[in-house]
């Protein structure tokens, strides 16, 4: 028993002809009649009682109805989910990404990428680049986005394309430097600083950087995040070296607010990204293309023009 048997047998009951079930069907009526009667062979019953032109279901036939009509119907509709699947409408997608793109850059790409498409379901984490590293190579989640300078040991779980980028100066707007081209670190020697906690790579290239400019690192905040430090930086308290798409959260959603200027930075103090897939199992086609589509849209803001 196939399915082609058994979509030919439903509009034989339906139609109540041999006749009709064919012209609805597109087939002709010998192949019809063939259908059926090796359906009955193979299930070693008859389903019709022949009276002239006329098929007359048995009981028998009345409970394949039922049965034929719920299998057929579900793979009607696994057919179609697995066409919306091709399409890219429908399906799930779980993503994990560090706090400073989760909080409006990720949120604002992910509304417009399901945009027209009710069927696709997102599940959105936050967590340190440490542990979306670990949760990528565990297979908890699709697609992961992180920096990509730290905890490397557990690469061969996972597949990193990484973006690299330098960092970007933020000053607050009514501060003398901000008029600059670009700032450098003896530009802010002795200025009140933010910065991430000592133990990233960043804090340490920044301070670095002043150490070889013979300049003062003025270290008044460090925080986890970035995000945090621009409430100093927007009050005028303090400077610091950021990266590109925690600079670029704040602008958009500080849109016409003027309390922060984001300038270059001399000597670069690098800060890339890195999209994550796991590689013990592949991606769905939806996965591969929110991949892919993200990082075109992170690509365009890792060079972002002066303010």
């Amino acid at each position: 028993m196939n399915s082609h048997q058994l979509a030919v047998f439903r509009e034989v009951m339906k139609s109540g002809s041999v006749s009709q079930a064919a012209r609805n069907l597109h087939r002709t009526q010998p192949a019809v009649s063939a259908a059926i009667k090796t359906l009955e062979e193979e299930l070693g019953l008859t389903l019709f009682l022949r009276e002239g032109r006329r098929l007359v279901p048995v009981p028998e036939a009345q409970y394949l109805m039922e049965e034929a009509t719920e299998i057929l119907s579900r793979m009607e509709t696994a057919q179609q989910n697995l066409a919306n699947m091709r399409d890219r409408v429908q399906g799930s997608i779980r993503i994990v990404a560090m706090p400073g793109p989760s909080t409006f850059l990720l949120p604002d790409f992910i509304s417009r990428f399901v945009a027209g498409k009710p069927e696709l379901r997102v599940t959105l984490a936050t967590r340190s680049s440490p542990q979306v590293r670990s949760l990528v190579a565990a297979g908890s989640f699709d697609v992961g986005f992180c920096d990509m300078t730290r905890f490397r040991s557990d690469r061969k779980l996972y597949t990193a394309e990484e973006l690299p980028s330098n960092c970007l100066c933020a000053v607050p707007a009514s501060h003398p430097l901000a008029g600059r081209a670009v700032i450098t670190a003896t530009d802010l020697t002795g200025q009140p600083m933010g910065a991430l906690q000592p133990d990233h790579n960043t804090y340490q290239a920044t301070s670095q950087a002043f150490l070889a400019a013979g300049a003062e690192f003025n270290l008044r905040y460090d925080a986890q995040y970035f995000l945090p430090l621009f409430h100093f930086i927007a009050a005028g308290q303090a400077c610091a070296v950021v990266d590109v798409l925690s600079a670029e959260s704040y602008r958009r959603s500080n849109a016409g607010e003027e309390r922060i200027r984001f300038l270059p930075f001399e000597p670069a103090i690098p800060f890339g990204y890195s999209i994550l897939t796991p590689s013990e199992r592949p991606l769905s086609q939806l996965a591969a293309s929110f991949a892919e589509a993200w990082r075109g849209y992170v690509a365009d803001m890792l060079t972002p023009e002066p303010d």
